[in-house]
């Protein structure tokens, strides 16, 4: 680990879950037929081939985590739950009605907010509701997140048999002094529960979220975190970089400032650490902040050149259509982004008014495609292929924003395009950056972005 490139390449910027990064979606928004239109030329075009893809979002949550950046509604009151199902449904018919056919469904995903939060009989009635006007691709994966003190084992048993074979646990650290930090307080003998009530049930992948850079953490907390999961061994282990955006609002972010957060070589040394020992215990490392196993899907989709990256971070397939349903959820046509109404009585509202809940969007230029597919390259692949629309002056101008990297050992250049080696896999946000024409062209005044390791 060399201190001196972390300090010189620590710097803000996007974690590239999309090109164009939110933050430079047209200010102008996007034109609803426009959005239509979009969504159903995607639809057409992979239906039948490969399917497409929900990301559900169940935005509520009893407490809240001081370090989630994610869009929540913090309640104890489980009424919500009923009309919150039902206006999710009236979302999808409205869907429904853009589509010739019946949707072949490839993917869906609860994600939250605590997904856990609802009980069975609503989750029951949400995923039915959603399958009587659409079928499963032979192939079809369900997942989704569930906190290890909010999910019991008629919530596992039912959702396994409505076809969720994968589940992910919100882990964080075990640590006692971290988790009274962020909020997030639960046993290991409470995770390791639910992990083998999992196993028993017949889940064929379990994975664990784990975050470094948290508050008052350090080797030993790390150490333990970790020893902890590798007894559990998940099929997969996300290890993610704690951004700290408290100027966002509504984050949430509070109960620490950020002196009491590992900084620069001290943080990257708890990655290199979290690393090695998933290393050392058979994991093996996809695109940026995933490990999996070998046996895991995850794993062979990479083998595969399979692997894809959206609003749902990495996945074993890629579906052009992706359509996000309930408060904040992002859909992506390929050709363009929207984004739903961030609090639940404005989605409500918009959908009880039988109108798409959209509230801003992004339509891709010819030249945002291009880049999008050079930047999912490296996020998934780590290289990419020079597009040949692009024009000499666009490429020089790449090359000369990578070529401090080239000469850091990071990367290769070619006439062919760009090979990340794995010197620079730590830096790859920061090679993402030099194709990003919208964040070139719109230098943001003040600090938007978490920063890159």
């Amino acid at each position: 680990m060399n201190s001196a490139l972390i300090q010189k390449y620590n710097i803000p910027g996007p974690r590239y879950t999309s090109y164009p990064t939110v933050p430079f979606w047209d200010k102008a928004g996007i034109d609803m037929e426009d959005w239509k239109s979009t969504v159903v030329k995607a639809f057409k075009e992979s239906n039948q081939t490969e399917g497409i893809s929900l990301y559900i979002h169940l935005p509520f949550c009893e407490s809240l985590c001081t370090f989630c950046a994610c869009h929540k509604k913090i309640t104890k009151q489980h009424g919500v739950e009923a009309p919150y199902i039902a206006t999710l449904l009236k979302e999808w018919a409205l869907y429904c009605e853009l589509f010739d056919e019946k949707p072949r469904i490839k993917e869906i995903h609860l994600g939250g907010g605590t997904p856990t939060f609802f009980s069975i009989e609503h989750l029951t009635q949400l995923i039915e509701g959603i399958l009587r006007t659409s079928e499963k691709c032979l192939d079809f994966e369900f997942s989704y997140e569930g906190h290890p003190n909010h999910t019991s084992e008629e919530q596992l048993k039912g959702l396994f048999d409505l076809g969720f074979k994968r589940n992910s646990f919100g882990i964080q650290d075990y640590d006692p002094v971290v988790q009274k930090a962020i909020n997030r307080i639960q046993s290991f003998e409470q995770v390791k529960k639910v992990h083998e009530l999992s196993r028993e049930i017949g889940y064929q992948s379990i994975s664990h979220d784990l975050v470094f850079g948290l508050p008052f953490q350090h080797e030993h907390s790390i150490r333990n975190t970790i020893k902890n999961t590798i007894a559990l061994k998940p099929d997969r282990i996300a290890y993610y970089s704690y951004a700290h955006v408290p100027w966002i609002k509504g984050v949430g972010q509070r109960g620490f400032d950020e002196g009491d957060l590992p900084q620069d070589k001290e943080k990257r040394h708890l990655y290199e650490l979290g690393k090695q020992l998933f290393f050392d215990n058979g994991y093996v490392e996809i695109g940026m902040d995933h490990f999996a196993l070998p046996t895991d899907s995850l794993y062979k989709a990479m083998e595969n050149k399979k692997l894809h990256r959206n609003f749902m971070g990495y996945t074993a397939g890629k579906t052009a259509l992706m359509v996000g349903l309930g408060m904040s959820s992002i859909s992506d046509s390929w050709y363009a982004f929207a984004q739903n109404e961030k609090s639940v009585s404005e989605y409500t509202q918009r959908v009880e008014e039988g109108k798409l809940p959209i509230f801003r969007g992004h339509l891709l230029t010819e030249e945002d495609l291009v880049i999008r597919k050079s930047i999912l390259d490296l996020m998934c692949h780590l290289e990419t292929s020079w597009h040949p629309s692009l024009t000499e002056e666009t490429k020089n101008g790449i090359k000369n924003r990578l070529k401090s990297l080239v000469e850091d050992g990071l990367l290769e250049l070619s006439d062919s395009g760009v090979f990340v080696k794995e010197e620079g896999r730590m830096f790859v946000r920061n090679i993402c950056m030099a194709f990003d024409l919208r964040l070139i062209e719109n230098k943001p005044e003040t600090r938007i972005f978490s920063m890159t390791i």
